[in-house]
């Protein structure tokens, strides 16, 4: 083995380590996925299916380390391969004798299903990407025989979905890893991850920031990671569950420890010294938590809370403590709910994600024109070999048009086809001429396959290993009677090579996410959500605007490295409209706790709030709340006194606040108008 030595440490080429020494769980997934496409190679053989390689590969395609993964990629490639199998046969009867309109009609459903499958955002977004290129696999071979393409397109449906079968059954049978299993173990990871935040948030710590970012990323990826468990029966169903309340409690535990330390901002010197102890109390429970310590300590706050010496600003400061350590003790229950495979008796709502259908249009004309592109070279040239390198670019553009990095990863395919063409020319042309058996081409086939599926197994080297199976499968083309033709098999290759690179001169010159536009697009759709957040429907307030809010918060940070030094700050506009968006959800649940009649007062407080929230911070605009606020906090003091008018007082109070700090922050970026 090869490697450098510095000090104790060692380092090894990764790629070396991923094929020559990988790990037990790569080794079983090479084997799973190996023996999954061998047998479905086998049986298209055996039936004499017109392309073996489509079952091949399919195996290969929807190849994922966990069972559960595999199920469901495989029913939404199943459906996906359905509806662009019935779009092909239309497509080729409307137009086979127009060519410039099938392309274009073909460019449109490519756009399309792009556009879809980035707002589904979800695993079954997999089915509007096989919809999008089965069209362009079935339809372009066929433009010359249209009479040909239903049954080019029943033989294609049939070979991938023998693909799926066998890819599905390996998976299952042979080692086969439990998405489910993996949920308990993420489940701790996002919960003391959560927790540890909560406690640097309330700390004011500098790491808090990154420790937020890090939480909203393990909570919106165990959420999507749930998706896969309802296809591994019964208990995986409970445990996605369990992990909905527990994504749901640790959005609400970020947002009071927040609140809280909004409230603590408002403290002068006397009343921080006097609520120091208590603080700290609480960071220290948090950090590790016990039942029987946090139900104490939530107890003796309480009542410290209720003691009429402290100034309204402390009570408001306890009483927030006091409901962080509630919710606290609740993601307690809900990891154990989840560990042990019970569902919640109140299951929340999933998530929301921000979508933006102004990007996803965008995205999808961007794959409509590197197609049209590619499609322009062919009728240019009317290069034979022209319509499989169409293809490739329809498959990149429907798999990676979407990414950020989607040109990295069509320089990942590339490598991979110059890797698979050297390796389809020695085995294809020069040993199986050679070998006339089956377990010869098994042989011939599997050994590269092998190395190819171990390369799979690890995300460094995926797209390149991924790209180095199908193209190899797809130049040595297994059939019942093998043609060799070296010319062929260069044609094929240089017009795959055409089009992979036609799609990622396409990503590299159609840049739409611009940092400054993309922060004003994310600014205005947080804005968006604040205004519907006070007519909204309460129930799964909270994990709607804090699913959404994950997503965008995340996406600034991943473009704030690429902003002038003096707009990094972008992300505070992000966490001054979550801090907004948290307090109103906190204000509405209070007055829906304290059922008094406020005589329309929420109503107007409510309808003025929306009316300053749709206008956008700006400078200058800070004092608008003002009199709406103190008219409220008038009519709320009125009441008779209870704990949920006084938190509703301290939510007004702090929504006040935080619209004052977003237009201030316009001002300090933008200066006054």
């Amino acid at each position: 083995m090869f490697f450098h030595q510095f000090g104790k440490v060692r380092f090894v080429p990764f790629t070396f380590q991923a094929l020559f020494a990988p790990t037990h769980l790569a080794l079983k997934f090479a084997v799973k996925t190996l023996l999954g496409g061998g047998l479905a190679l086998w049986l298209a053989m055996r039936w004499g299916l017109e392309q073996p390689a489509w079952a091949l590969m399919t195996a290969f395609i929807v190849a994922q380390p966990l069972s559960g993964m595999v199920v469901q990629k495989g029913l939404a490639r199943l459906a996906g391969t359905v509806v662009g199998t019935f779009m092909s046969v239309v497509f080729i009867g409307l137009f086979a004798q127009t060519p410039w309109l099938f392309l274009l009609a073909l460019a449109l459903w490519l756009a399309l299903c792009t556009a879809a499958s980035t707002q589904l955002r979800s695993a079954w977004a997999y089915a509007f990407v096989l919809a999008g290129y089965t069209v362009a696999i079935i339809a372009l071979p066929s433009i010359g025989h249209p009479l040909q393409v239903f049954d080019q397109a029943v033989a294609r449906c049939t070979e991938i979905s023998l693909g799926i079968v066998c890819a599905t059954a390996s998976s299952a049978l042979l080692w086969p890893l439990r998405v489910e299993r993996q949920l308990g173990d993420q489940a701790r990871q996002a919960w003391q991850s959560g927790l540890q935040t909560a406690s640097a948030m309330l700390g004011g710590q500098e790491q808090a920031r990154k420790g937020l970012l890090d939480i909203l990323g393990r909570v919106v990826a165990i959420d999507a990671q749930r998706e896969h468990a309802w296809f591994e029966g019964a208990r995986g169903r409970l445990r996605a569950r369990g992990i909905r309340g527990l994504s749901q409690k640790l959005m609400v535990m970020l947002r009071l420890s927040r609140s809280v330390r909004r409230q603590w901002r408002q403290l002068d010197a006397s009343q921080t010294a006097h609520l120091a102890p208590w603080l700290e109390e609480v960071r220290g429970q948090l950090v590790s938590p016990q039942q029987a310590s946090l139900l104490l300590l939530r107890q003796r706050i309480w009542d410290a809370a209720q003691h009429e010496a402290i100034s309204p600003a402390e009570h408001f400061c306890l009483a927030r403590l006091a409901l962080l350590l509630d919710v606290a003790m609740a993601c307690n229950q809900a990891l154990t709910d989840t560990e042990q495979g019970r569902a919640p008796k109140d299951v929340p709502q999933g998530l929301a994600v921000h979508r933006d259908v102004t990007m996803a249009l965008l995205f999808g004309l961007r794959s409509a024109l590197a197609f049209l592109a590619m499609s322009s070279f062919w009728l240019a040239t009317a290069w034979p070999s022209a319509p499989g390198g169409l293809v490739l670019t329809c498959v990149v553009c429907s798999l990676f048009a979407s990414r950020e990095n989607g040109a990295q990863i069509g320089l990942s395919f590339l490598r991979g086809i110059l890797l698979a063409i050297p390796t389809a020319f020695f085995i294809g042309q020069i040993l199986l001429p050679q070998w006339s058996s089956f377990a010869l081409l098994a042989l011939g086939l599997g050994v590269p396959l092998f190395f190819g599926a171990l390369g799979m197994a690890h995300p460094r080297t995926g797209p390149t290993a991924t790209a180095f199976c199908l193209h190899f499968i797809v130049l040595v083309g297994p059939l019942n009677l093998m043609r060799y033709d070296v010319a062929t098999l260069f044609n094929s290759a240089l017009a795959m090579l055409v089009g992979v690179s036609a799609a990622v001169l396409a990503f590299r010159l159609v840049v739409l996410r611009h940092p400054k536009w993309l922060g004003r697009r994310l600014r205005s759709a947080t804005q968006s959500d604040l205004v519907r957040l006070t007519h909204r429907e309460l129930r799964g307030a909270d994990t709607w605007f804090g699913g959404r809010m994950a997503d965008r918060l995340m996406q600034l940070a991943r473009h704030a490295n690429e902003l002038p030094e003096a707009e990094r700050e972008r992300w505070d506009d992000g966490l001054l409209g979550l801090d907004i968006g948290d307090e109103l959800v906190h204000l509405r649940m209070c007055l829906a706790v304290a059922q008094v009649p406020l005589a329309g007062a929420e109503r107007d407080y409510l309808r003025q709030l929306q009316a300053v929230l749709a206008s956008g911070p700006a400078p200058g605009r800070g004092g608008r709340l003002d009199a709406a606020s103190e008219a409220f906090i008038q009519v709320l003091q009125r009441q008779p006194a209870s704990d949920p008018l006084r938190l509703a007082v301290g939510a007004v109070v702090q929504l006040r606040m935080s619209w004052r700090q977003w237009c201030r922050w316009q001002e300090d970026v933008h200066g006054l108008a």
